[in-house]
């Protein structure tokens, strides 16, 4: 038998919305830390505040969906409904003009990713099956950016990765760029105060996120594509990669051999055609190094 709902009049605890907002920022890097949620929001308001607000009211809306539907506590205080609808926000902000379209679509995406995650989640607890990690976002995004034309929206001229153009190729400032993009910015300001989250929380984490980006940075140049992988188009999905698989493994191999695979399926991706592949580069890359695991672990697990 459910729960009596809440009356929907009944106002949230402010404290209890606002730190699941700031968990579901920072669990887009797989963390659960206020601090470095709110680092994340600073580096979108200033590297492109523009998309703030989609970030924002995306958020909410996951958080807000899962609380309605009496989802588990512990999983919403820590944000693990919140981080989805923030990506959906930023991207749908990023690539769509206003209209009074545009919130509707942040709500209804983040909404059906919140619910979409429960059952995953579900799942993965009953069967210790793969996480879905940014999977509703990837699922969600493409259906929308598929959905554009039919919508009869208008794409923002300015994608993303084209902010701020190329006037500054110096690759330090590129591997920043790596983690900015993450959030869908292209700023080494922005990428600086990721790093800063990061190190706050969890400093091997943060270096992990630095090799993954530096390492995307370094592939994607050298196959070919200079000018998107010194943006750090190349970057954030071995940033999330390392950032991943560096909580898993203790060895260093599986986490460069995931950089690596998200890499060289990113350009799979690109030749198939798709123009966006978001984080799915990322969640494949993980699912395929943690395949790999079970099956050596149970290759040569004792008799």
């Amino acid at each position: 038998m459910h729960p009596p709902l809440t009356p929907l009049l009944k106002r949230p605890p402010a404290n209890d919305w606002a730190m699941a907002l700031l968990n579901g920022c920072s669990q887009v890097f797989l963390l659960r830390h206020p601090l470095c949620g709110l680092l994340c929001l600073l580096s979108i308001a200033w590297g492109a505040p523009q998309l703030l607000g989609g970030a924002l009211l995306g958020g909410f809306v996951g958080w807000l969906t899962a609380a309605r539907r009496h989802y588990p506590q512990p999983d919403i205080n820590s944000g693990l409904y919140g981080y989805n609808g923030v990506l959906l926000g930023l991207l749908l902000s990023a690539k769509l003009a206003w209209s009074p379209l545009l919130p509707l679509l942040i709500i209804a995406s983040a909404g059906l990713a919140s619910l979409l995650l429960n059952r995953w989640l579900r799942h993965n607890r009953r069967h210790a099956s793969l996480p879905a990690y940014t999977a509703p976002f990837v699922l969600f995004g493409w259906l929308l950016l598929a959905l554009t034309d039919t919508l009869q929206l208008i794409s923002n001229a300015a994608d993303p990765g084209q902010l701020h153009g190329l006037a500054v190729l110096d690759w330090p400032l590129a591997v920043l760029r790596g983690l900015s993009q993450v959030l869908l910015v292209n700023d080494p300001i922005s990428g600086l105060l990721i790093f800063t989250a990061l190190w706050l929380a969890n400093r091997r984490m943060a270096l992990w996120a630095l090799v993954g980006s530096a390492l995307g940075l370094l592939l994607g140049s050298q196959l070919g594509h200079y000018g998107e992988a010194v943006q750090g188009l190349y970057g954030f999905n071995g940033a999330l990669v390392a950032v991943a698989l560096s909580q898993q493994q203790r060895r260093a191999w599986p986490v460069l051999a995931g950089i690596i695979a998200s890499v060289l399926l990113q350009l799979g991706l690109f030749y198939l055609g798709l123009s966006a592949p978001l984080t799915a580069p990322f969640i494949l890359a993980c699912w395929l190094v943690q395949m790999a695991s079970r099956l050596l672990r149970r290759r040569f697990k004792p008799a």
